[in-house]
């Protein structure tokens, strides 16, 4: 069984919220396959961590539901392209705000604290800089989607993105095989858009974008920022043979919007 997929109905199978048959089949897996047993363990021992975590607010963007409105015509495209994984977002959100509180981020207390002392300062910087190499290294993670879902969450409970986080953060929008990790992504700019660069990216990112999903997300955003320069790119996704009905809607939505 692939890991990724695994993951995810491990994920379930812990929250109980497998149907039977799919129960059954983790049940004899995990009895069968240590290294499967292994993987659960941690991710029970981290799921327990998030049961401690703060609560988060639900994601604008993420919360819709994409699968319902797309499904049909994301199915007929990638028929035979094997199974979309989608993870729970609330799940990845407190998982990230876990991995911050365990790294040691808590930069508004500590902010506070180290104005006190120079070298309590330079120490902060330190950690600052420290946490967000381990928020891109796992952006960067090729071998596991749900990490990289995880650095994404990481970024968007920042207050602030350098151009660093941006361009991470931007590839992993443009270019993550995962459609998940590709939504996270936008989201976490989407949180930083008054930031003219990340505008900037956000708009070259709708002509290059083919994702559906990720597609609709990202003119909604766009049309929520009001960002009139992109009916122009919108209009010609109207025109676009290669692009699915839910998509051309609501590109034409946009205009409506933005003109």
């Amino acid at each position: 069984m692939e890991k990724e997929l695994l993951e995810s109905l491990l994920i379930d199978y812990i929250d109980g919220n497998l149907r039977e048959a799919d129960r059954a089949m983790i049940e004899k897996e995990l009895a069968q396959n240590q290294d499967s047993a292994k993987l659960y363990h941690q991710l029970k021992e981290v799921m327990d961590l998030m049961d401690q975590a703060h609560e988060l607010e639900p994601s604008i963007i993420l919360k819709r539901n994409f699968e319902k409105s797309l499904q049909d015509e994301i199915s007929s495209g990638t028929k035979g392209a094997g199974k979309q994984i989608f993870f729970n977002p609330w799940v990845l959100r407190v998982a990230a705000a876990v991995i911050l509180v365990v790294i040691g981020i808590g930069i508004g207390d500590q902010l506070s604290k180290s104005r006190q002392h120079d070298q309590e300062i330079a120490e902060l910087k330190k950690q600052v800089e420290e946490n967000k190499r381990l928020m891109i290294g796992m952006l960067e993670n090729e071998q596991s989607a749900s990490q990289r879902v995880m650095g994404a969450n990481a970024a968007y409970d920042m207050t602030h993105a350098d151009d660093e986080i941006v361009n991470a953060l931007a590839k992993a929008m443009e270019e993550d095989p995962n459609t998940n990790v590709r939504l996270t992504a936008l989201e976490a700019l989407g949180k930083f858009y008054k930031q003219g660069h990340v505008r900037n990216r956000l708009i070259k990112g709708l002509s290059s974008q083919k994702d559906p999903v990720v597609q609709i997300a990202l003119i909604r955003l766009l049309v929520q920022m009001k960002e009139k320069d992109v009916v122009n790119q919108l209009e010609k996704i109207t025109r676009d043979d290669s692009v699915i009905k839910a998509v051309k809607d609501e590109a034409h939505s946009g205009i409506l919007k933005l003109s």
